[in-house]
């Protein structure tokens, strides 16, 4: 009997392709996790930006490598951060890990797609930089990179990986561009800002105080390939290999380019949104080289859409095991019949995230309203990754931890596992903890802190109403049959 035939009596899981080779996994990382915009945040904030990334690379993502490579090469399945969070405290908990990682990008994707919309506008050079604010423009553009996003990663993961690829060397090559125009305009033209060790070391304040989780934020995203683990070839060393190679690349880029933006434009003038454009801009038009900014908005548009796409592709991995697990309604767990992707999973976030799309240009001008849904996503987000080096450290008592000899350890045994995963932890705590902050711009503190704390109770409230819905239907078949 064929597969197609009898889907009920097959694993989906084991419907899914291996497509996805080490190359891949890399790109694949750098198109999740670099993001032009932070670069831009951090010349906004400053020359104390510099030490900041430092730290964020030594504190958070460091431990973080230590302990995904760790846990997605002990357990190199399918659902990723869900399955371990459910191997170390049961099936609730990793629920919980598995609901907020997903209902995030709902509404983490519109405010990604209208920026990556925006910074298309580049592309047609300078006579068409008003799209880039016009409203119906925004709206459509977005709507068309996650249909294509969508559309690609449903035909297949060795189809859509190709815009994964392409989105991870849109991203990075203009931001090479960036830094070589900066080190050609310092030796030529000198620097717009000028260094010393005292005003790159950190500065404590309120501004920082509010930056840092962005800082931590812009370096989260390696997990993501690991959901889906079962369509890597030899995940067991291709996953780690490509952590830590594209981690310091991406470590690279977000110190030298915080350093090129600020080369070339003073931190009181950068845009703490389009401030890598304007970098751009501005170094190109001194050097008479002005056809690069719009070579390099091109590469930004590809990336951006690569970006979207690793995400989509990533994420939609984790309700579709939970579906599998059936604490989703089942048709979550379902596998194409020709393309062998969880495409139900797929449409269904891009529908929400259609949904929250159009909600927010209801508001689209209340920049308070915004910030309540950002903080709200960093807190979904940041979640699952307490369970995650917390799982890493329950995990490490285990008998089996060195029962395979491919497994990639965290370094210095249980006491390793411990300082890993307490600095994960702790720096995420701060995180989650740092978003309850009102912006400075909210003028009703107490309003802005009530509307953060009921969005993700709400949210999380949803996922436990889902999950115990689920619980009851497998205890009702396990009593039937």
């Amino acid at each position: 009997m064929s597969l197609d035939s009898s889907p009920a009596t097959v694993d989906p899981k084991k419907q899914l392709r291996r497509v996805l080779g080490f190359w891949d996994v890399l790109l694949f990382n750098i198109a999740t996790v670099l993001g032009p915009r932070w670069l831009a945040a951090a010349g906004y904030n400053g020359t104390s930006s510099i030490s900041l990334w430092i730290i964020a690379a030594v504190l958070f993502f460091i431990p973080s490598a230590f302990v995904i490579n760790e846990l997605s090469s002990r357990f190199p399945d399918e659902g990723g951060l869900y399955v371990w969070s459910k191997e170390a405290f049961g099936d609730f908990h990793g629920f919980v890990a598995g609901w907020t990682y997903w209902i995030y990008t709902v509404f983490y994707f519109p405010g990604l797609l209208l920026a990556s919309a925006s910074m298309s506008a580049y592309v047609g050079g300078a006579g068409h930089t008003w799209l880039a604010t016009n409203r119906e423009f925004l709206v459509i553009g977005s709507f068309v990179l996650l249909f294509i996003a969508v559309f690609l990663n449903i035909i297949g993961l060795n189809i859509g990986k190709w815009l994964q690829n392409a989105g991870g060397v849109g991203t990075y090559t203009p931001l090479l561009i960036l830094i070589g125009i900066a080190v050609w305009i310092w030796m030529t033209h000198g620097s717009a800002t000028h260094f010393t060790v005292k005003n790159m070391m950190p500065v404590w304040n309120q501004a920082t105080v509010n930056f840092w989780p962005q800082m931590v934020f812009a370096f989260a995203g390696f997990e993501l390939v690991s959901a889906m683990s079962e369509e890597v070839r030899n995940p067991r060393k291709t996953l780690p290999r490509a952590v830590w190679g594209a981690g310091a690349a991406v470590a690279f880029i977000y110190i030298v380019g915080t350093i090129a933006v600020l080369v070339l434009i003073p931190a009181q003038q950068v845009n703490p949104l389009s401030g890598v454009f304007q970098a751009l801009t501005s170094g190109s038009t001194i050097l008479k080289i002005g056809f690069v900014g719009v070579i390099a908005a091109l590469l930004v548009s590809v990336g951006n859409a690569g970006g979207v796409g690793s995400t989509v592709a990533g994420i939609a991995r984790v309700p579709f095991v939970v579906g599998i697990d059936r604490y989703l309604p089942k048709a979550f767990g379902k596998i194409h019949p020709k393309w062998r992707t969880p495409y139900i999973s797929i449409i269904v976030q891009a529908v929400l995230s259609c949904i929250i799309l159009l909600l927010a240009q209801i508001q689209a001008t209340a920049a308070t309203a915004y910030q309540v849904v950002v903080d709200a996503a960093v807190i979904l987000y940041f979640i699952p990754f307490l369970y995650m080096y917390a799982a890493a450290i329950k995990l490490a008592y285990r008998k089996d931890r060195r029962s395979n000899e491919h497994v990639v350890l965290i370094p210095g045994g249980i006491i390793g596992a411990w300082i890993a995963g307490g600095l994960g932890f702790s720096i995420t705590a701060l995180g989650i903890a740092l978003s309850f902050i009102p912006p400075g711009e909210a003028t009703d503190k107490f309003s802005f802190l009530a509307k953060v704390i009921g969005g993700t109770v709400g949210t999380v409230l949803v996922g436990l109403a889902l999950y115990w819905r689920g619980a009851r239907e497998k205890k009702k078949m396990a009593l039937t049959s």
